[in-house]
């Protein structure tokens, strides 16, 4: 039986700088990963398959539309896999939240694989089917902080980031990434006004030799680069905003921010104490909400 961590990616910093002719949006994007996330077994003796067990395994399904298995397929178009085994994900990432919860599953089902047949992660038919399975899934086969650009298929180099000391927060929505795009209202071919690209802040930031400060990657970077996608979530589900008013509400949130399409929201703290302290009140306060503390790296 071999097992890997799937965690969940956070979208630091996420800019829509138009829609291609293909209908497909460029963005770039600022990613780190979680230390908390869904976890992927896969019994290469086991029967081909996929089980889904945990919180949120309710309504997921396990045939071949799940993302996990498709991107299993993708790899067995260019490597004629033959059999593969049984998987099995224990699912504990809100479903459609905007923190890469079913791409981070896709991505470490084909790490197992790789690891079973004895291939390096990076093997160019593994990047492929990652890509083919949907656009964050690459970034998600290595989950380590980049910059993504394209429509989030193009990686950066790995970036080295300080301890980001962090509270995610669901309310218990899901929020379609597709209604989310639609809701900015560009055609096909359009462009938005350019703003300043987070790579060359991040490339200022990183000569500067800060790289191990979370203050100023807060204050110099993520505080001038939003989330272009935080708007029309809220309109679409007027909760978030109020998770939102939530975290920095806590009082010592340094900045609070969506994920992605939504509709996982994340707060940032100078410390492990801060941050904890912060998901104590917050799950008294919303005891219905999906919430934890965590560290971004």
């Amino acid at each position: 039986m071999l097992t890997t961590h799937a965690p969940a990616k956070v979208n630091l910093t996420l800019a829509v700088h138009g829609r291609r002719d293909d209908g497909y949006h460029d963005l770039t994007s600022l990613v780190a990963f979680a230390g908390i996330g869904d976890s992927v077994s896969l019994d290469p003796a086991g029967p081909d398959g996929l089980t889904i067990t945990g919180p949120f395994a309710s309504g997921l399904a396990t045939d071949g539309s799940n993302l996990v298995l498709r991107a299993i397929e993708h790899l067995n178009d260019r490597r004629a896999l033959g059999k593969v085994g049984h998987f099995t994900l224990a699912k504990r990432l809100p479903v459609a939240s905007g923190i890469g919860g079913g791409s981070a599953d896709a991505a470490a089902a084909l790490r197992l694989v790789a690891r079973a047949r004895g291939w390096p992660v990076h093997l160019p038919d593994v990047m492929e089917a990652a890509r083919q399975t949907g656009a964050d899934v690459p970034v998600c086969l290595t989950s380590k902080a980049r910059q993504i650009t394209g429509t989030g298929e193009v990686l950066g180099l790995p970036l080295k980031l300080p301890r980001l000391f962090a509270v995610l927060v669901n309310p218990g929505v899901a929020v379609s990434t597709a209604a989310v795009f639609a809701k900015l209202g560009l055609q096909p071919g359009r462009s938005r006004v350019p703003v300043l690209q987070p790579q060359m802040a991040v490339g200022l930031w990183r000569q500067d030799g800060l790289e191990e400060d979370a203050g100023s990657l807060i204050s110099r970077i993520l505080r001038g680069h939003g989330n272009d996608l935080e708007a029309a979530a809220c309109q679409i589900q007027p909760v978030i905003e109020e998770t939102l008013e939530a975290l920095r509400a806590t009082g010592n949130c340094r900045l609070a921010r969506m994920s992605g399409s939504g509709a996982t929201c994340f707060g940032l703290f100078d410390d492990r104490n801060q941050s904890l302290a912060a998901a104590r009140s917050l799950v008294k306060a919303y005891p219905h909400w999906w919430i934890r503390a965590t560290l971004l790296h």
